[in-house]
């Protein structure tokens, strides 16, 4: 449950994320590649992602949908990227309580998983905890700002109702930082065409599950292993 309350500590830091902020609209791959591809567009790949590496606060979410989004299409791009700090991180998780000694290790080795992957969402949200139990105010609204204009990016793409306006997410593990965002219990999961369908364990809410597009997660994995 701690985690859970700081995702939701750390969102709104910048504001709620709320679904109505956006109306849906699915990304259209081939439209950004080619964007960010464009050296003179405002969208170029490498300008957008110096921005976010210096936690600018001036992006949008139509920059966070192009950076998000045409991540794939990016050499480093690893469909199902582990941290390899993960390991390590999981003691502190694991702690009822982080420890003040800790902080500067934590911070160090959440950053370096996060320049490895700049959508790393669990790391993200971790890193912006502890700036926070840290006093870095600074720090903890600029992290807290990517990862809203992250988790922006994806909720704009659809509500997750049906698979065909299901989220379109580039990771799996970001199907379980939404579901901890929305404080939903797992019941199952299952692939259903382009989705992966997240059965959720009923409460007042009344939500039966979560889809979420993995159609280009596939795509590039394929890719990936046809080039050997």
């Amino acid at each position: 449950m701690r985690h859970f309350l700081t995702f939701h500590f750390l969102l709104l830091l910048c504001g709620n994320v709320n679904s109505q902020e956006f109306s849906f609209q699915k990304p259209d791959y081939e439209l950004i590649k080619a964007e960010i591809q464009d050296s003179t567009s405002i969208y170029f790949y490498p300008k957008l992602m110096s921005r976010l590496v210096i936690y600018d606060t001036t992006l949008t979410n139509e920059d966070y949908r192009h950076l998000y989004y045409g991540y794939p299409f990016q050499n480093e791009y690893e469909p199902y990227w582990i941290s390899p700090y993960e390991e390590e991180l999981l003691k502190y998780y694991r702690s009822e309580t982080v420890k003040e000694k800790h902080y500067d290790r934590i911070i160090k080795l959440a950053t370096l998983s996060v320049d490895e992957f700049p959508f790393d969402l669990r790391q993200m949200n971790y890193l912006g905890y502890v700036y926070h139990l840290k006093g870095d105010e600074n720090m903890a609204k600029k992290v807290s700002y990517r990862l809203h204009g992250t988790i922006g990016a994806i909720m704009s793409t659809g509500d997750g109702m049906s698979c065909e306006s299901g989220y379109h997410v580039i990771s799996t593990s970001h199907e379980y930082a939404l579901l901890n965002l929305f404080q939903f219990q797992l019941e199952s999961q299952a692939l259903t065409g382009d989705c992966d369908y997240l059965e959720i364990v009923k409460d007042e809410r009344n939500v039966e599950g979560l889809y979420f597009n993995i159609k280009k997660l596939f795509e590039k994995s394929w890719e990936k292993l046809s080039k050997g």
